[in-house]
């Protein structure tokens, strides 16, 4: 159940997402609170990643009414939007040489003056976002010598430092190894509730959003079911969901077991 003590900072009203003429997924209605990492959750192909693009006003919706906090998202500038959400995407870019401070240092892009000159101040928040996702140790690395989980860690960073109230992500933990994995959702979860920022992400690492998420989307053509996996595993949603030839959901303990 919602914290009603965080107000809403996304709100979905009977959304559609798609491109062009194609639908995706239609009537998406849900809202995402202050202050909890929410994980979204769906079969391949159900449109996961398109609605992500289209909550980050990288494309726009094809029906409904999306808004970020009280403002309809369409009516935000670049520049404004910019200073209420950033996204990190699945396979993070950066010129090449990159050293990691330079990366994380263009999350105050959206404050900055026109030559981008960044202030003492900029330097400390840019110094304290790499402190927070345990990266300080590699601000002189380019980012072309790190590591999947590094470069992936320098990435969030980089979203921590634009200071936004929403952070979107687009499969976080694709491609690390399960200890990066856990580690990275673990530093989400703690950025969400000490810095009362929404955190959405895709995934695919089931059992590890059901057991670090506060609530869960469960993306379908039709609709989202949202609520926190206590409460999808109480009401049999989760079994529906999870439950296929060979494996079996165990909502008591919210874990997915394998038949040989």
């Amino acid at each position: 159940m919602q914290n009603p003590q965080m107000p809403p900072m996304l709100q979905l009203r009977d959304v559609t997402t798609g491109y062009g003429s194609h639908v995706v997924a239609r009537h998406l209605t849900a809202t995402l609170p202050s202050g909890q990492l929410v994980s979204i959750l769906g079969p391949n192909g159900v449109g996961k990643s398109t609605l992500l693009r289209t909550l980050a006003a990288l494309q726009p919706p094809l029906a409904g009414q999306i808004h970020l906090g009280q403002t309809p998202l369409h009516s935000l500038s670049s520049q404004a939007l910019s200073r209420h959400l950033s996204i990190v995407l699945t396979q993070p870019s950066a010129p090449p040489h990159t050293t990691v401070a330079a990366l994380v240092a263009f999350g105050r892009s959206p404050y900055t003056n026109f030559w981008g000159h960044l202030t003492p101040q900029d330097r400390d928040i840019v110094r304290q976002a790499m402190q927070q996702t345990g990266i300080q140790t590699l601000a002189q690395r380019t980012v072309d010598t790190l590591s999947d989980g590094e470069r992936q860690k320098a990435m969030i960073a980089k979203a921590v430092a634009q200071q936004t109230p929403l952070i979107l992500l687009d499969e976080p933990t694709a491609y690390l190894d399960f200890p990066s994995k856990v580690e990275t959702m673990r530093m989400l979860r703690q950025l969400a509730h000490q810095q009362h920022k929404a955190i959405l992400l895709t995934t695919h690492d089931i059992q590890m959003a059901l057991q670090l998420s506060d609530h869960i989307w469960l993306v379908s053509p039709d609709g989202i079911v949202s609520g926190t996996p206590l409460q999808l595993a109480a009401d049999g949603t989760l079994t529906r969901f999870l439950d296929h030839e060979g494996v079996t959901f165990s909502p008591d303990d919210l874990t997915l077991h394998i038949r040989p």
